[in-house]
């Protein structure tokens, strides 16, 4: 499939798009596409498992007009209305959706969605709702782990010891990835408190979260005020849980604070309902069947996957699959995920999660 693969992006994908087949071959329905933001302008790429999800803003842009002259961009409240059976969507609908809450949702994202008159759907989390800028803590792992000088290391924070060996790229990609499973088995004040520990053991700086600079538009979050400003713009604020661990690793009671109390958090913010919900990473490693029944009582409408999305592809409202945009993704492959192509030929081939 390896070489397969590239065959596919480069010659079959956009063949099929130039030629009308992917629209024309797809399913009416709802297909719901998501990014994690754009690159602010000057900002360097630190390694493709940190920034491979983030687009430009002319990526963006190419994005959502090939939407609009082959389909149909919704907004989020006419899903909403949708899902409760009071409207139906039109044919060959999408919806815009993003997670995560960085603060280029606002400054970079934002001007070409108003520019090209849509609405997209954010996916903030409980950290954005305070007044100070925070980051994600599992991409302050990722950095801290990146920087650190190699040979063998171990950090004992709270209970919670980690140690391995700093080597190739892929060694500490593996390293940080099995830590960030260890750390959402724990609280969030002790996911910290150790995330702090080995910024201090491995000697690595804060990172710097200017609002005007490029670093600190790529992994500052949103504060409360600009959470707010995002809603004014006519955008939907959705939950993402309060500090994006990996909800399949943590304890029942955790995982259900996790979700019940970012709807409470952003709702109290934004004195409005919040009634969508996306699960952290999303995948089939991070969410299993306990945590797929959590949505529904903690008062969500609708929850999303970040996997197997497309038309044509029937959604379960509480565990709604998703096309997960990447930087690599070019525009033929980007079609043939939401027209439903790719979803049916991994059908045919048995690869269906």
């Amino acid at each position: 499939m390896k070489l397969v693969s590239p065959f596919l992006k480069s010659f079959v994908y956009p063949s099929l798009a130039g030629t009308g087949y992917l629209r024309w071959i797809a399913s009416p329905g709802l297909a719901v596409v998501t990014y994690h933001g754009v690159v602010p302008p000057g900002y360097n790429f630190v390694d493709p498992s940190l920034d491979g999800n983030l687009v430009s803003a002319d990526v963006l842009q190419q994005h959502i007009r090939l939407l609009k002259s082959r389909y149909h961009v919704v907004d989020p409240l006419d899903v909403l209305a949708w899902s409760e059976g009071k409207c139906e969507l039109p044919s060959k609908a999408v919806l815009l959706t993003c997670d995560d809450g960085l603060l280029n949702h606002l400054t970079d994202m934002l001007p070409v969605l108003q520019q090209e008159d849509v609405k997209c759907l954010f996916f903030v989390t409980g950290a954005s709702a305070g007044l100070e800028r925070r980051m994600l803590w599992y991409e302050e792992l990722f950095l801290i782990f990146a920087h650190a000088s190699g040979g063998p290391f171990e950090i004992a924070c709270d209970g919670i010891t980690i140690r391995g060996e700093m080597g190739s790229r892929e060694q500490r990609r593996a390293i940080w990835w099995s830590s960030v499973k260890r750390l959402s088995q724990v609280c969030e004040s002790k996911r910290q408190s150790f995330v702090e520990s080995a910024r201090q053991r491995l000697r690595f700086e804060k990172q710097c979260l200017d609002p005007d600079s490029a670093e600190g538009r790529r992994f500052g979050l949103l504060t409360c005020a600009e959470i707010r400003e995002l809603a004014a713009a006519g955008m939907t604020i959705g939950a993402h849980t309060m500090s994006h661990p990996v909800l399949s690793q943590l304890p029942a009671e955790l995982a259900w604070a996790e979700i019940h109390d970012c709807r409470y958090r952003l709702e109290s913010i934004l004195q409005s309902q919040v009634w969508a919900f996306a699960y952290p990473f999303g995948d089939t490693q991070s969410v299993g069947p306990k945590v797929l029944e959590l949505p529904k009582d903690a008062g969500y409408k609708l929850a999303f996957l970040n996997y197997g999305g497309g038309l044509g592809v029937h959604p379960a409202l509480l565990a709604f699959p998703r096309v997960h945009v990447t930087a690599t993704m070019k525009l033929g492959e980007f079609e043939a995920h939401v027209s439903g192509f790719y979803a049916r030929m991994q059908k045919r081939l048995g690869r269906t999660a």
